[in-house]
């Protein structure tokens, strides 16, 4: 329900952004942001049900206190019980936003939230797939306690709402508030891969946690923040995003003699590498002095062809979310594999590889087609046949006819 919202606060955004001329937004990150936000949220209609199984298991078997949904009212021993269940919240997404980038196998899926080199607010959309594998173990303590499940559910959606406006360099000092809450500022040097700023500033509402527990530092008007991660992504690929830390943790764990280096390249804190992969495969530092943003130049044909065919990955995003309400999982398995593709193959146009355009042509005429028989096929969907294949063969037939102009224009440059 919230995202037609964050779509048109990145509008406004985007907005002031091209009158001040600014430069926070450039397309190609943005879309790969909101392609990985997109591919987390279709994803998460196969996952996330995973925590809750855990999360109730405990509720249901092992809960200390015996908390009604009743008591959670308007009274004020309810709306002290909502102040304390959301405080709980906050103070155990701290710890676990901390150790996500403490211990390296939580930090292989945070890194996605922090691989754009861009920060506005389709930055808070980009979040990891991979977070429903560790995440909730955080917040089980809450659930031991016996929080109701639904209590937990919404102080989880207001805190994650409420992460979404910091994520901008439109705002910038808000005085007081710059000491008690999160804000912008404070999250900007979250989002830094300064030597000064890295690894401080977790806190999801209150940056209390960070002045109690000595993770907070300043933002400084002398060292502006450099934005990204000190091993960039340096590809617009949503899937890559999600695997890369795995990949190259997998390369040091296959590559370490000790068993006990194996493990700990996993479970040990981010950067370390067993000695022998260091000796044998050594890494040089970044220098932030000669940074450049991954920015491949694209033609504005070619530009303006990805622009509106991620204008349709939104719509066909939005509705696979109204599917999802109505027939479950199992009925948007379908028109998730086709908006994947989608991603996938934008992410291959935006970077300028040689092959793109023809894996282009080839979703067109082979996986829409077939996606949409395959869907017809099912009984999940209430579109008639007749409006589903003339919607389809419309939007195929304008879209290879744009995709020829956009190659034919390319060949006469």
């Amino acid at each position: 329900m919230a995202v037609p919202f964050f779509l048109l606060a990145i509008l406004i955004e985007l907005s002031i952004d091209r009158v001040r001329g600014s430069g926070f937004f450039r397309p190609n990150d943005a879309i790969n942001s909101l392609s990985i936000g997109i591919l987390n949220g279709t994803f998460g209609y196969f996952t996330r049900l995973l925590p809750l199984l855990a999360w109730g298991f405990v509720l249901e078997n092992f809960a200390l206190l015996d908390m009604p949904l009743t008591w959670f009212d308007a009274s004020a021993r309810g709306i002290t019980l909502w102040v304390v269940a959301a405080l709980a919240w906050d103070f155990c997404y701290y710890w676990f936003h901390r150790f996500s980038h403490e211990i390296s196998i939580l930090w292989a899926a945070h890194a996605v939230h922090h691989q754009s080199e861009d920060y506005n607010l389709s930055t808070a959309l980009r979040q990891t797939s991979s977070g429903f594998l560790f995440g909730w173990i955080f917040y089980l303590p809450l659930f031991l306690i016996g929080f109701p499940l639904e209590v937990l559910l919404i102080v989880n959606a207001v805190n994650l709402i409420y992460q979404f406006w910091v994520h901008t360099q439109v705002v910038r000092r808000l005085g007081p508030l710059d000491y008690i809450l999160v804000t912008p500022s404070n999250h900007r040097v979250h989002h830094a891969q300064n030597e000064r700023y890295i690894d401080k500033n977790y806190g999801g509402m209150l940056i209390l946690w960070d002045r109690m527990f000595g993770s907070f530092e300043d933002e400084r008007d002398d060292e502006p923040v450099v934005f990204g991660v000190r091993k960039p992504l340096a590809n617009w690929n949503p899937f890559w995003a999600n695997l890369q830390v795995y990949d190259y943790l997998w390369f040091d764990a296959v590559r370490a003699n000790r068993w006990q280096d194996k493990l700990g390249v996993w479970f040990r804190r981010t950067g370390w590498r067993p000695a022998d992969v260091e000796a044998n495969f050594p890494k040089s530092r970044s220098d932030l002095t000669t940074f450049e943003k991954f920015d491949p130049v694209l033609p504005q044909s070619i530009q303006r062809y990805v622009l509106a065919q991620f204008f349709v990955a939104l719509v066909v995003t939005l509705v696979i979310a109204e599917m999802f309400v109505t027939v479950g999982a199992r009925g948007v398995a379908i028109p998730c594999f086709m908006l994947w593709v989608l991603l996938y193959v934008l992410g291959l146009i935006n970077e300028g590889r040689p092959n793109a355009l023809r894996m282009e042509m080839l979703r067109l005429l082979l996986v829409v087609p077939a996606g949409v028989a395959s869907l017809q096929a099912t009984s999940e969907i209430a579109v008639a046949a007749g409006v589903m294949w003339t919607a389809t063969a419309a939007y195929i037939a304008l879209s290879v006819a744009w995709l020829l102009m956009t190659i034919r224009r390319q060949l006469s440059n």
